[in-house]
């Protein structure tokens, strides 16, 4: 089951290096690359195919990378411009069965995607040294994050989803 669900493995907080910060930040470039090759040529059956049992289907893992990500970049900016705030959680798995989920096609998430993370590869690639450091307080977790574990993160986010829906594909013989 952990293969399904981590077919990456799960996050593991690295060290921020230029070898890393370059890797990470073509990870949030291209996402919206990844996402549309992984998914050409399925149809709406198979975009509404789960990556696993009781997982997500394929059309909720995209629209969740879309929440998600509006989420973190959100963070981003507050982690920039405010001492430590504490954000809010939210529910991924209620956000994941709203209703412009279940009705709009998979491409208006995609396009949201690519213009968010050309704006939030601009970010990051900007940053300051000392910026890097800058937190925000996640209560649920009560973890400071700081803005070098979010890239990090959401850069694993996005290659993690990305494998879900490629071992999904390989699986089925798609």
């Amino acid at each position: 089951m952990d293969a399904l669900c981590y077919p990456i493995g799960k996050f593991i907080e690295q060290p921020i290096s230029q070898q890393q910060l370059r890797e990470c930040l073509l990870d949030i470039r291209f996402l919206s690359n990844h996402i549309e090759h992984v998914i050409s040529n399925l149809d709406e059956y198979q975009l509404d195919t789960p990556y696993r049992e009781g997982g997500w289907t394929v059309k909720q893992v995209i629209h969740h990378l879309a929440d998600s990500h509006m989420n973190a970049f959100i963070r981003c900016k507050l982690a920039l411009t405010e001492d430590n705030p504490v954000i809010k959680p939210y529910d991924q798995d209620a956000w994941a069965n709203t209703i412009e989920n279940k009705n709009i096609p998979v491409n208006v998430s995609i396009t949201l995607l690519h213009a968010l993370h050309f704006r939030w590869h601009e970010l990051f690639s900007n940053l300051k040294p000392e910026e890097w450091s800058r937190t925000i307080m996640h209560p649920e977790y009560n973890k400071q994050m700081s803005l070098w574990y979010l890239l990090s993160l959401y850069a694993w986010h996005s290659k993690h989803h990305v494998a879900q829906i490629q071992s999904l594909k390989d699986r089925k013989g798609w």
